[in-house]
């Protein structure tokens, strides 16, 4: 898994949608861009470090889900 600053960590529930995570990576400490990240959620607006499991995909974008109450990337400040 390789990452940089700006990128959305996705990290899929075990059993639905519902318990998805998303994040944007705030700080990236290795130069090769390998983990573990920095990473602010957009469902309680905490920063932590996040070793990836096999669970999470890097996007270049947030994941949208639509309807009302659908959080956003203009909901995050870096």
């Amino acid at each position: 898994m390789r990452a940089q600053v700006g990128n959305w960590l996705i990290v899929e529930g075990l059993t639905d949608a519902s318990s998805r995570r998303q994040g944007q990576i705030v700080v990236v400490d290795h130069a090769d861009g390998s983990p573990p990240y920095w990473v602010h959620w957009l469902d309680d607006d905490h920063s932590s470090l996040v070793f990836p499991g096999p669970d999470a995909r890097i996007e270049a974008h947030p994941v949208h889900h639509g309807g009302p109450g659908a959080a956003g990337p203009e909901e995050v400040s870096p």
